[in-house]
C-alpha cells in the first residue's frame, strides 16, 4: 500500500522540461535496479510513458514557439540551420 501512496505523489506533473527528464531518469534507475515488484514496475513504466508524452509535448510547444519567432515578413517560415556564435566561424 505504501507504494500506491508514493505513486500518487509521483503522478503530479513536473513543472518544467528539466524536471520531467530528471523524473524519467529516476524511473529508469528504479526499473533497472530490479528491486521493484511486477506491479511496481508496471506502475513505473506507465508513469514513464506519461512523462515521455509530456516531454514530447513540451518539445513540440518549444518548436512551435521557435517557428513563430522565425516567421518571415511574407508570412512564411524562414527555417535556417542553427548557426554557432560568430566567434566559432573563424575557426572553420
Amino acid at each position: 500500500m505504501a507504494e500506491q501512496h508514493s505513486s500518487s505523489r509521483d503522478e503530479a506533473a513536473p513543472t518544467d522540461f528539466a524536471a520531467t527528464v530528471e523524473r524519467l531518469e529516476a524511473l529508469v534507475e528504479r526499473l533497472e535496479s530490479g528491486e521493484l515488484t511486477l506491479e511496481g514496475s508496471l506502475a513505473a513504466f506507465e508513469q514513464g510513458v506519461s512523462l515521455t508524452r509530456d516531454a514530447q509535448r513540451r518539445l513540440d510547444e518549444a518548436e512551435l514557439k521557435v517557428r513563430t519567432l522565425t516567421e518571415g515578413e511574407g508570412g512564411g517560415i524562414d527555417l535556417r540551420p542553427f548557426a554557432p556564435p560568430a566567434e566559432d566561424d573563424g575557426e572553420r
